[in-house]
């Protein structure tokens, strides 16, 4: 029995690894897919981040919320969509900016190594300090705001009941709509001229790739990531029990992190490839769209109440976008600023250990 537990445990890793694999892999392609798609759409270059690459990621997330909601046989079920709803804007604005700042402050190790060396220029170390400029906290900034208030609006929905509460599920999807507009009619006002892109992954000698291979590519990878998510998720909730976690701990502190796999790992690929921006901007649009749609679903299909570890997250959540809101606005945003913004995750953990216990 032992050698049979101690072999399932190792395939349970196994799998987990290849899976994180898999989504790394198939982020390349996609953020290379995605880049095209946008040129071929004629939207933004920060739009390609907010929009075309934050909805590709989070859709699957939100198909996964509209199952648990929508199928769910009964109300414990039913509100592990509710979990993952509150779940991944926490991911996201800790973790997930973490990441970015943690990457760009790799980035600049390597750039004062090269300096060093005598192989690179004594720019590159500052290059990579350098977050954007004032146009770019104040797009940032700006996408915080509209990310605060609706989320403070469902935070306190879940502490409330009442009879057309669940009708106001359509408010949030209307939130989304109007936030969606503004950044494709928006999308490209003040920004540079369009960079070469790298060629199509699909079609690598062609300088302009097809329109189907473009729409294969990004298709392809998404169904990849999907799939590749919810193994790994899976993997998790078995891995979890193995190293001593609850199912709870499992749940509200892995689980996340696991569903804004993709998000993280488009970050990482655009910060290495020099898209800061693109990495940010897909950051905030998942935010955006975790914020809302799964939230819709959660108050149409749910009852929306919160226990205490839901009103933790969510305020743990509240004050980590204040942190980066404050900082953005005093252009102040630096890589190691921003990775700090992954200690307040840190503080979910710690704070999630009374509340569950």
């Amino acid at each position: 029995m032992a050698r049979e537990s101690w072999a399932i445990s190792v395939i349970h890793f196994v799998l987990l690894i290849v899976c994180a694999v898999a989504i790394y892999l198939s982020c390349e392609w996609f953020v290379n897919a995605v880049e095209w798609l946008g040129q071929r759409l004629n939207v933004g270059k920060m739009a390609v981040g907010t929009i075309l690459a934050a909805f590709g990621t989070a859709l699957p997330e939100s198909v996964v919320t509209l199952v648990a909601v929508t199928t769910g046989a009964t109300d414990e079920a039913k509100n592990i969509g509710v979990g993952a709803a509150m779940g991944g804007p926490l991911a996201l604005a800790t973790v997930a900016y973490g990441v970015t700042g943690a990457m760009l402050l790799l980035k600049r190790r390597k750039a004062r190594a090269l300096v060093l060396v005598g192989a690179g220029t004594p720019e590159g170390p500052a290059d990579a300090e350098a977050l954007g400029d004032e146009k770019d906290m104040k797009r940032l900034a700006k996408d915080q705001t509209w990310f605060l208030p609706i989320f403070i609006v469902k935070v306190a929905l879940g502490l409330v009941a009442f009879a057309f509460k669940p009708s106001l599920g359509l408010l949030f999807f209307a939130a989304y709509a109007v936030y969606f507009w503004r950044e494709i009619r928006g999308g490209s006002e003040g920004e540079e001229e369009d960079e070469e892109l790298e060629p199509l992954k699909l079609q690598p000698k062609a300088t302009t790739p097809a329109t189907w291979a473009v729409t294969v590519q990004t298709l392809a990878t998404l169904v990849v990531i999907f799939f590749a998510s919810q193994l790994f998720v899976k993997q998790l909730d078995a891995i979890g029990p193995m190293l001593g976690l609850s199912a709870a701990v499992t749940a509200l502190l892995l689980s996340p992190i696991a569903t804004e796999l993709p998000e993280i790992m488009n970050a990482i690929i655009w910060v290495r490839q020099g898209k800061t921006k693109l990495a940010l901007a897909n950051i905030s649009g998942a935010m955006m769209i975790q914020a809302t749609v799964p939230s819709g679903l959660g108050l149409l299909f749910t009852k929306w109440k919160f226990d205490g570890a839901l009103l933790w997250s969510g305020a743990v959540t509240m004050a980590a976008i204040i942190y980066l809101l404050l900082t953005m606005r005093a252009h102040k945003l630096t890589p190691a600023r921003l990775a700090a913004a992954a200690l307040f995750y840190v503080a979910f953990a710690l704070g999630l250990v009374p509340i569950l216990a």
